[in-house]
């Protein structure tokens, strides 16, 4: 096709601006062209025909600015009714992560993708990374001896503008309908799905059994300080320590341990590092784009998705936890220190950084390991 396969992006303002700009990186190389942008507020400098809805766009009478493939880039409780629509029209999906706001969305967006036969890639982009295969060759060749666990640390920074910029953000319910936002389910979403999938859990039926121990330490409804642990149908064991309440922003990272040694990937980067008694080396992988994956999935029949929507279950079962447990409990004024001002305001939770490292390691909750302001 002249032009390149058509897309259209959904949700373009915030992270929507960088799905703008893979598909112009991608028309810059003939494969896209984009046919749409759709949006409740009209952009200022889109040079895309503009629909306020995805409803308008698939009922315009104007051929050339029905796509072929739909980014859907909309906050969280959104996400079936838009991939729905989309699938039913005749559409593929790359649909932004988290997958949905339960784990019965995601079976009904897995229903309609085998109903209709269309793809649907989530945007967990670590998934496109080729550390993760590198990961497993490492495993596989055992590097490390015998895998004993496997842990995911997230130690960022989030202010107080961060919670502000979107009704649905830190909110566990917005509406009547679900929105699960928070620090397992959002940000350091990746954390917990490349964990899970370095580990081989990709299926909701991989996942026998999921304990999350939540805390905020901001006025909101939903997380900002957790961890959790998930142990697989065949006893593997799994932790995360994540916090959006750090003293300063580290690189988010997955952790094999074993026997032997261990191995730590950086998924942000594509860094991976293998220590053992012997070495430690360290190696800088590629990544391919998502959208590329699946305009190359779309050619090929038998070529797997870097991110199939089934392959997010796993995930969906943590998040599930997250929504079906008790509110995250406030942590106490004593374990909490405030920097800056205004929308720059933050808090930083005491000693985080150490008390995310040990759930990781030991796959032990905040709560089990006695930290002070879980008590």
């Amino acid at each position: 096709m002249i032009g390149g396969t058509p897309v259209a992006v959904v949700g373009i303002h915030g992270h929507g601006g960088s799905h703008l700009r893979a598909v112009a990186a991608l028309a810059e190389r003939g494969l896209v062209r984009l046919s749409a942008v759709v949006d409740p507020r009209r952009p200022e400098d889109s040079t895309a025909p503009w629909f306020p809805t995805l409803g308008d766009l698939l009922s315009a009478s104007e051929p050339e600015v029905r796509p072929e493939v739909v980014i859907l880039c909309t906050p969280i409780h959104t996400h079936l009714p838009l991939a729905r629509v989309a699938m039913e029209a005749g559409l593929d999906v790359l649909l932004e992560k988290p997958t949905a706001a339960s784990l019965a969305e995601h079976a009904a967006i897995v229903e309609t993708a085998e109903r209709t036969g269309r793809l649907c890639q989530v945007g967990f982009q670590s998934f496109g990374s080729h550390a993760i295969d590198a990961v497993t060759e490492l495993v596989g060749d055992g590097e490390i001896g015998e895998v004993v666990g496997y842990g995911a640390v997230g130690t960022w920074v989030r202010t107080a503008g961060y919670w502000g910029r979107a009704a649905w953000a830190g909110r566990r319910r917005l509406d009547g309908r679900d929105v699960v936002d928070g620090v397992v389910t959002n940000p350091l979403a990746h954390a917990v799905a490349t964990m899970l999938r370095v580990g081989g859990a990709r299926t909701s039926a991989d996942v026998a059994h999921v304990v999350v121990d939540l805390y905020r330490a901001n006025a909101i409804e939903s997380d900002d300080t957790s961890s959790l642990r998930v142990v697989t149908a065949d006893g593997r064991r799994f932790g995360a320590g994540l916090t959006l309440c750090a003293q300063e922003r580290t690189p988010a990272r997955v952790l094999v341990l074993g026997t032997d040694g261990e191995i730590t990937l950086e998924y942000e980067h594509d860094r991976v590092t293998l220590r053992t008694p012997r070495l430690q080396v360290e190696k800088t992988y590629g990544r391919t784009n998502l959208l590329e994956d699946l305009l190359a999935a779309r050619e090929d029949p038998e070529r797997r998705l870097a991110c199939d929507v089934r392959d997010t279950g796993a995930f969906m079962r943590v998040l599930e936890a997250v929504r079906t447990a008790p509110a995250p409990r406030a942590i106490p004024d004593d374990g909490v220190t405030w920097l800056g001002e205004g929308d720059d305001r933050h808090p930083v939770v005491s000693d985080v950084a150490r008390w995310c490292e040990d759930a990781a390691r030991s796959a032990r909750t905040f709560t089990e390991l006695g930290v002070p302001w879980a008590r």
